[in-house]
């Protein structure tokens, strides 16, 4: 597939609408609305990284980090890994064209039904038919399906093996990768997946069905622009209606002074305008752009940055069971004397709570990517596994010690009570206090450690407790910070995503032409991966923008003449 970013020098000075972000909720958005004809904009913070290009051995993978926090600022700002160190808990988030559908494990599921049923929607989501239209329309593009080998894993048998201690058995879980060689909707070839376990490394097979793989191609095939290393800083109002995007080209920004934890910008540079503006940027993009805006005088609900959710998530391994796992991917092509594992995340172990959704949880077998595999013993030397580790060091992580790892992905719900502010630096700044005591937490623990002792191994919630990393909890779903409400004053978005303007403290008047389309307008955890949701939230939001705005588009698999394969 050839290459589907343009120069930012190439951008226009007016298009109707520009798309901040290339994420799930992004993607959508310039699929639709460009099929409906609008000349569409999109601007990705990342750079665009085709299929066969991801990291694949681990200075690859380290030049792919950005970590940044208090007292540290390293990588460079458009790098695939956004690791964010919080004083109160850890962020990790993917940045490129696609954004997150590069680097996670593509697990697609749809939450408990009571998850909608919360009061905290507005009545709307739950009651006009659109969001199951959303979902029909998420799984026809993001295809997502079961791995029909599943079983026939080694870390799916290991998961089978310790649930026994709950009588329970693992499911295959759904995930939105290819299995199978297939043309997606997008007319795009994409081959089968060949289990190698390096999802969340990205997918150098082409397998995975990524934004990048389906939406974005349909979007620039209907015109949409598509531009990398393009930062938005803020949006204003434009002089006669409209909106002006600022923005800067990222690889004309001065480095970091990284010794001094000092951060010098150059000034924005680009100025756009258009008739509507989509922020789809994540749920920490999107919500300091917003919350910058208000600085420069935008009107906007007092709610905004409020309402965050790390989505009950925790990323914890068992050390040292007496059984094999394979869990760390084995590279495309498939080194040499290995086999396949799976993909990232094979099966899951659901532990349901009919009377108390707050205790549900689904707990999920993964895989680290290979390009980690060389630091993976230099992780585990804490805690007095120094001999696994040198063990592993010596006779590589695929034969050691570190063959029976086990990774374990875990979804719950939190109290959603973070919180986002701007910082005297003019960056997100994430407040939770207390967040590693929340009770989603202790349960996670408790259950996680009975899986990993009844196969022998102990329980290891975070490998780097007490370097960097601290004792915070971390998070690769982020949820919450410009919430979906009945009015400005429990939310920042109406149920149709569309941006409210505070007039007063019972306003429902929004902005014309403003909208919020990505995982920042999810009011609450949901228990499950988030990605299915919020592309069935962005689905809907555009079957109500082109009610409103009198426009139609179908949403029909492109009929190649021939497919287009994934890489070039």
């Amino acid at each position: 597939m050839t290459r589907l970013a343009k120069p930012l020098s190439d951008i226009a000075e007016h298009y109707d609408v520009i798309v901040v972000g290339s994420g799930y909720g992004g993607g959508v958005s310039a699929s639709r609305l460009a099929r409906a004809g609008k000349r569409v904009a999109v601007l990705e913070r990342g750079r665009e990284v085709p299929t066969g290009e991801f990291p694949s051995r681990f200075p690859e993978m380290r030049a792919e980090m950005r970590v940044t926090g208090k007292h540290v600022r390293l990588g460079k700002e458009n790098a695939l890994f956004d690791i964010r160190l919080g004083e109160d808990m850890h962020v990790i988030v993917g940045c490129g064209l696609g954004g997150g559908s590069l680097i996670n494990a593509g697990v697609a599921l749809r939450p408990d039904d009571r998850v909608f049923a919360d009061t905290i929607w507005p009545s709307q989501i739950s009651k006009d038919g659109l969001l199951d239209e959303g979902y029909q329309r998420a799984r026809q593009w993001l295809a997502p399906m079961s791995d029909p080998k599943a079983a026939e894993q080694t870390k799916f048998q290991s998961l089978a093996k310790a649930a026994e201690t709950f009588d329970a058995k693992p499911i295959a879980s759904t995930v939105a990768i290819s299995f199978e060689d297939r043309t997606n909707a997008a007319g795009i070839h994409q081959p089968a997946c060949t289990r190698c376990g390096d999802c969340c490394g990205g997918c150098n097979v082409g397998a995975k069905n990524t934004v990048a793989l389906s939406y974005l191609p349909d979007a620039a095939r209907h015109g949409a622009q598509l531009f990398t290393d393009a930062k938005v800083s803020h949006i204003t109002q434009a002089d006669g209606g409209g909106w002006q995007v600022h923005l800067a080209n990222v690889n004309l920004r001065q480095p970091d002074q990284q010794q001094s934890g000092q951060h010098k910008d150059l000034p924005t540079d680009i100025k756009v305008s258009c008739t509507t503006v989509i922020l789809s940027a994540g749920t920490l993009g999107s919500t300091e752009i917003l919350l910058r805006s208000r600085a420069h005088g935008l009107n906007l609900s007092n709610k905004l940055g409020e309402r965050f959710s790390a989505n009950g998530d925790i990323i914890a391994f068992g050390y040292g069971a007496k059984l094999p796992v394979n869990a760390i991917g084995v590279s495309h092509p498939i080194k040499e004397g290995l086999t396949p594992i799976g993909a990232t995340v094979t099966g899951q172990l659901e532990i349901n709570d009919p009377d108390d959704l707050s205790r549900q949880l689904c707990i999920q077998e993964g895989a680290l990517p290979s390009s980690l595999a060389p630091v993976l013993p230099v992780m585990f030397v804490p805690n007095g596994r120094l001999l696994g580790a040198l063990k592993s060091l010596i006779r590589g992580v695929y034969k050691g010690p570190l063959a029976s790892l086990q990774t374990f992905f875990a979804v719950s719900h939190d109290s959603a009570s973070g919180c986002f502010h701007l910082g005297n630096d003019d960056r997100l700044k994430l407040s939770w206090v207390n967040a590693k005591d929340e009770p989603a937490y202790k349960i996670l623990d408790e259950k996680l450690g009975q899986l990993v002792r009844s196969v022998g191994g102990s329980y290891v919630k975070n490998p780097l407790a007490g370097s960097v990393m601290g004792h915070q909890p971390a998070t690769a779903h982020p949820l919450g910070g410009c919430g979906i409400g009945h009015n400005a004053s429990d939310g920042v978005v109406d149920h149709k995503a569309r941006v409210f303007n505070q007039a007063d403290g019972q306003s429902t008047t929004v902005h014309d032409g403003l909208y919020v389309i990505d995982g920042s307008i999810i009011p609450r955890s949901l228990g499950v991966n988030p990605l299915l949701t919020i592309t069935a939230l962005a689905e809907r939001a555009m079957i109500h923008f082109a009610a409103e705005h009198k426009l139609s588009f179908n949403t029909e698999p492109y009929e190649a003449p021939s497919p287009i394969p994934a890489s070039t």
